[in-house]
């Protein structure tokens, strides 16, 4: 095998996470929760007759996760050989459109123009399959003491427009509320390139569709970006949650100035509380009426399931909720 705050998001999935917002909420706290996979999700059942090549070509959030999942996969099924690429979620339309990958990986969703530029190549729209949900995470360095910012702070330290309506521009650590030594600091701002989905959703989401500023140190992958504020204690970045590593930390973010700080915790992105939390994608081209190459198809059972969302938590993301997952599968018939 080769591996080569948030209305619209919280419109998205509140219908499908209905019957878990329930669950109690985690403020801001300095412990680290225990996450598991809902014990109602079926396990994975094993088919005759699937071979073959799958090509996968989009998201960086999401490269890790595809490749784990394909190598539980291998081990069911040894004849399905996949080939998998992630250099951004943009690059998974035009892959699904053209033909050269039967699986779109995106941590977005598609564009208004994606969708019909697929339409018009296929005739049919493509389908979306949620597998897993994401806190996209604000990161600083481990010894940096900032422990929450408001989304209108975080606006304005990566936006030069500034549309979330903080009068200031924030260029120090001492205009994010940090005192001593640390006042006088520049911020060294970390992000993403155009081509990827995390750069989209939180221009979108924390930057209002604003600009981000011309000093925003572009980074090739999401774990570059973790690994330069790793390396700079003054440095601040966004990334999705399963690239955190014991050299950064996620802060809590408000939805508002004032209002109460969440972390980026499971039972806060299920409850709608974290800001930035996320539903990560796998786009197919399926036929109305018509089945998915089976090898497509069953990958995509596999992903939902109890084996499949297990991997999610290895990989440090956050699992589907059973009635999510078979929401998910429903599209698959």
């Amino acid at each position: 095998m080769s591996v080569k705050v948030m209305k619209g998001w919280k419109k998205a999935i509140r219908v499908v996470l209905a019957a878990v917002v329930a669950l109690p909420l985690v403020a801001v706290t300095g412990h680290a929760e225990t996450i598991k996979v809902d014990p109602k999700l079926g396990s994975y059942g094993k088919v005759q007759g699937v071979s073959g090549n799958v090509n996968s070509i989009g998201s960086d959030t999401l490269n890790n996760l595809m490749a784990l999942w394909s190598e539980g996969f291998r081990k069911l099924y040894p004849n399905v050989n996949f080939q998998i690429e992630g250099k951004g979620s943009s690059t998974a339309p035009p892959a699904l459109i053209e033909g050269t990958a039967q699986i779109g990986p995106m941590s977005r969703k598609m564009k208004r123009q994606e969708i019909e530029a697929f339409e018009k190549k296929h005739g049919f729209k493509p389908t979306m399959i949620g597998v897993a949900l994401d806190s996209l995470a604000v990161y600083v360095n481990k010894d940096n003491p900032v422990s929450k910012l408001s989304m209108a702070e975080v606006d304005a330290i990566f936006s030069q427009t500034r549309k979330g309506g903080h009068p200031n521009n924030i260029v120090t650590w001492g205009q994010a509320g940090l005192t001593g030594s640390w006042a006088q600091q520049p911020i060294s701002i970390y992000g993403r390139n155009s081509a990827s989905g995390t750069y989209g959703f939180f221009k979108e989401h924390a930057l209002s569709k604003g600009d981000f500023k011309n000093t925003v140190k572009e980074q090739p992958g999401s774990a570059s970006v973790v690994l330069s504020v790793t390396e700079d204690k003054n440095g601040i970045g966004y990334s999705g949650i399963g690239y955190k590593t014991s050299g950064v930390k996620a802060i809590a973010l408000s939805s508002k100035p004032g209002a109460t700080a969440y972390t980026p915790s499971y039972q806060n992105v299920l409850g709608g509380k974290y800001p930035l939390g996320r539903m990560l994608y796998l786009y197919v081209a399926k036929a109305p009426n018509k089945p998915l190459p089976k090898n497509v198809e069953e990958f995509l059972k596999y992903v939902l399931s109890k084996q499949g969302q297990e991997i999610v938590v290895k990989d440090g993301y956050l699992p589907l909720p059973a009635n999510v997952a078979a929401k998910q599968l429903e599209a698959l018939k």
